[in-house]
């Protein structure tokens, strides 16, 4: 069932069941995280590892303080600047959060998502949730309220339609362990943006993992079912591939002159937060094609173009 009634969503999510929020980055498949049963049942519906952990979501800072153990004053301020946004911040636990959100990691990623509609559930329903993305375990993440419903169907019991996602990619994840803030995940915020807000350049942990100790860690993750190719070189990729069927997934250039069965230009005028935002979508409508390998180009590595780059690579068939 799709539809905009937070009270409905409350009242679902009170029971215990999966519901479906919409977020400025990407849908979320959530359930409150003090029912266990309801945090196992986020990891069936999607069929995602246990050991992979989950991202819990707050309406209000003021809920963080039963959840963490302590909140240093770099964080306080990064918080007080970005949060409703796109950024998870990494704490050491209280034990009030159970060891399943964590996958048995003594830290939990949180953040407060920059949506109306969800930010009014959860103040409805008066405890914080856990949400990853609203897909199957792997495959590429939801924008819109109708790729959850092909996908998860009635696995859902309700799917919060807040229209398609503002921002497109899954948030930034930054740690707050060590003394020096740490970027775990590339995400909706930049690095440029994070430094400017923060006063100083965070360091950058972006490494892959079998057991990953904050979520989006793996080293395989977003894929399509097409096999996804990134090349610095589309033209030779192409030329490598020739006589099979290819698709194109593109930052502004169309390569018109070569023949793809389907085609996806994120950003024609190179704007990259409109790439950023269409990138999922256009994965998906071109995993929907008759292609035998979509090519995708790397993107700049500035401002979002880095996570862009982190969400192809993670995909790509070829490491």
């Amino acid at each position: 069932m799709i539809g905009k009634d937070t009270a409905l969503a409350a009242s679902y999510l009170q029971q215990g069941k999966l519901v479906a929020i919409p977020t400025e980055t990407v849908y979320g498949l959530a359930a409150r995280i003090d029912l266990d049963e309801a945090v196992l049942s986020i990891f069936t519906a999607k069929n995602r590892p246990s050991f992979d952990p989950l991202i819990v979501h707050i309406a209000d800072p003021s809920w963080l303080g039963a959840l963490v153990l302590d909140i240093p004053e770099p964080a306080k301020k990064l918080m007080a600047q970005a949060w409703p946004g796109p950024v998870t911040l990494l704490f050491k636990k209280s034990e009030l959060v159970s060891d399943l959100v964590t996958s048995g990691n003594d830290t939990v990623a949180i953040r407060m998502p920059n949506h109306p509609l969800t930010l009014e559930t959860l103040r409805l329903l008066g405890s914080p949730v856990a949400a990853p993305s609203a897909n199957p375990f792997g495959y590429v993440s939801p924008t819109q309220a109708a790729h959850v419903e092909k996908q998860l169907g009635e696995k859902v019991a309700y799917i919060l339609d807040g229209g398609e996602s503002g921002i497109g990619l899954e948030s930034t994840i930054v740690s707050f362990i060590d003394a020096k803030p740490c970027v775990l995940r590339l995400g909706g915020m930049s690095l440029e943006e994070l430094e400017d807000l923060l006063g100083e350049a965070p360091a950058v942990n972006i490494s892959t993992h079998s057991n990953p100790k904050a979520p989006g860690q793996l080293d395989t993750h977003y894929a399509t079912g097409i096999p996804l190719l990134q090349t610095r070189s589309i033209r030779a990729a192409a030329e490598e591939f020739k006589g099979k069927n290819l698709a194109l997934l593109s930052f502004s250039e169309s390569y018109s002159d070569l023949p793809w069965v389907g085609s996806e230009v994120l950003s024609r005028e190179g704007d990259m937060k409109e790439a950023a935002q269409a990138l999922f979508a256009a994965m998906r409508r071109l995993d929907e094609g008759n292609a035998d390998f979509i090519l995708a180009e790397f993107f700049p590595e500035i401002g979002l173009g880095r996570a862009i780059n982190d969400r192809l690579q993670r995909a790509s068939h070829r490491k």
